[in-house]
């Protein structure tokens, strides 16, 4: 992949129309491949670092003497700060740098990790989990506006699969093994702190690897215009509450809200344990196939949105997302209110329920890129994951966390991850109206911008 940034660059024939070669220098941004790369394994281990709690909770539990409703909180607190958090990354990438902001969103994380594996107490553990949570957040913004950057709309549905399903893959290998470290009375402290140290090292990988594109960059109509020019419009107070006109955007903030698969990162493997009846190791082998089901459903639907956007441009993608939210929930309904024998079925099913989820970031991503104009779609991102994705997590975890105290996990799950998620996909088809009408928008914002700098 990498191969066509290492070739020279080749002049146009005489004659190219300029459109043309503005469309070929968005579509082959410099770097594009090792800045991906880059900002992949950064993000697998902060998500790494970030499940730790869930994967490791039962014998957290254990060891301090908690139960559902603490983990709850943990998940919660975790939500909520990053509410403010989101968008003051955002905010100091764009005072300082968003490689600068990167770098220390993910060191700080893992500063914060290893104290955590200090705890002692509850409310120790609560402190340095937040503020682990409040710094991890601000990477996840900022790379995927920086994604929209390094790819044109055509591939950036195939640029998020390999993001999130490298980092799900990963992840899932990494997560067994982890799981391990529940054998040892101390095993979840020297996991924290080895992450911690990891979180630290990709932090320092970032400085040196990392080559920002500049905002725009693969942008058709932007793209022969040089990075200063580009940046000369800087998004306002004003500017990134308009993202709320936006119909298409304000669906999926609607969305988010209703995205009740979420929840089974939470309480996951605590089902398995608590309902079920496995062990915590036990438990923890269902995380290998769920992740490699979300590394296949977002590598593949990446390509599968790509294939889609050639097929039905206007209405692909609408398609694609409605129907990744009722697959979720036909497989989450037989797979968390019937019982069966052995971790292998479990395993199976949390495998199909890792493809279904896996399908959202490869197509919610793009459309949000599609929607919305270069400069804003930082804070876009950070509206979506840390406001809207927050308080719905947020929510989710705390009700969920108390309620599975009194009425069971197997009913918060079938309320959550079942009924919820058909009725997300419902509200999902507005876009079939309000999608075409605002990537055109943007695309005539773009082309009035582009005559506006080069008169």
């Amino acid at each position: 992949m990498s191969a066509p940034e290492s070739a020279p660059p080749v002049a146009p024939p005489a004659g190219t129309p300029t459109s043309v070669i503005r469309a070929e220098k968005a579509a082959h941004v410099p770097h594009r491949w090792r800045n991906l790369y880059t900002l992949t394994g950064m993000l697998v281990v902060d998500s790494t670092e970030g499940g730790l709690t869930a994967t490791l909770f039962p014998t957290i539990a254990k060891a301090l003497g908690l139960d559902n409703g603490h983990l709850g909180l943990l998940a919660a607190a975790g939500k909520i700060i990053s509410v403010p958090f989101g968008p003051a990354w955002v905010w100091i990438s764009g005072r300082t740098s968003r490689r600068t902001a990167l770098a220390l969103s993910t060191a700080l994380a893992g500063a914060f990790g290893i104290a955590a594996g200090f705890s002692n107490d509850f409310l120790t553990l609560l402190i340095f989990n937040t503020l682990m949570a409040a710094a991890l957040i601000g990477a996840q913004p900022i790379a995927n506006a920086v994604v929209s950057d390094l790819f044109d709309d055509k591939n950036r549905a195939r640029a998020v699969g390999i993001v999130y399903g490298a980092g799900a893959g990963i992840g899932a290998l990494l997560s067994p093994l982890i799981a391990q470290l529940s054998h040892f009375a101390d095993g979840w402290r020297w996991g924290m702190w080895a992450l911690g140290g990891v979180c630290i090292l990709a932090g320092v990988a970032i400085l040196a690897l990392f080559k920002d594109p500049g905002v725009g960059a693969a942008e058709k109509q932007l793209a022969g215009l040089d990075a200063e020019k580009r940046a000369e419009v800087k998004p306002t107070f004003r500017s990134v509450m308009s993202l709320f006109r936006i119909p298409s955007y304000v669906v999926m903030m609607v969305s988010r809200l209703l995205s009740g698969h979420l929840l089974i990162g939470v309480f996951g493997i605590q089902f398995l344990v608590t309902v079920r009846g496995f062990d915590n190791a036990t438990a923890a082998i269902a995380a290998l196939p769920f992740g490699i089901g979300y590394f296949l459903g977002t590598l593949g639907g990446g390509f599968l949105v790509g294939v889609l956007d050639r097929r039905a441009p206007q209405r692909g993608r609408v398609a694609y997302i409605q129907a990744a939210q009722v697959l979720f929930a036909v497989v989450a309904f037989f797979g968390t209110q019937f019982a069966y024998t052995g971790i292998g079925v479990y395993a199976l099913i949390w495998g199909l329920i890792g493809i279904a989820q896996g399908m959202n970031p490869g197509v919610n991503r793009p459309i949000i890129m599609a929607i919305t104009l270069p400069e804003l779609r930082g804070q876009a991102f950070a509206i979506m994951i840390t406001i809207f994705e927050a308080i719905g997590w947020a929510l989710f975890s705390i009700g969920a966390g108390f309620l599975a105290n009194a009425l069971g996990l197997q009913t918060v799950f079938l309320w959550v991850l079942v009924i919820l998620m058909l009725v997300n996909a419902a509200v999902l088809g507005i876009l079939y109206r309000t999608y075409p009408r605002d990537v055109r928008r943007v695309a005539d914002e773009l082309e009035a911008r582009r005559l506006a700098l080069t008169s």
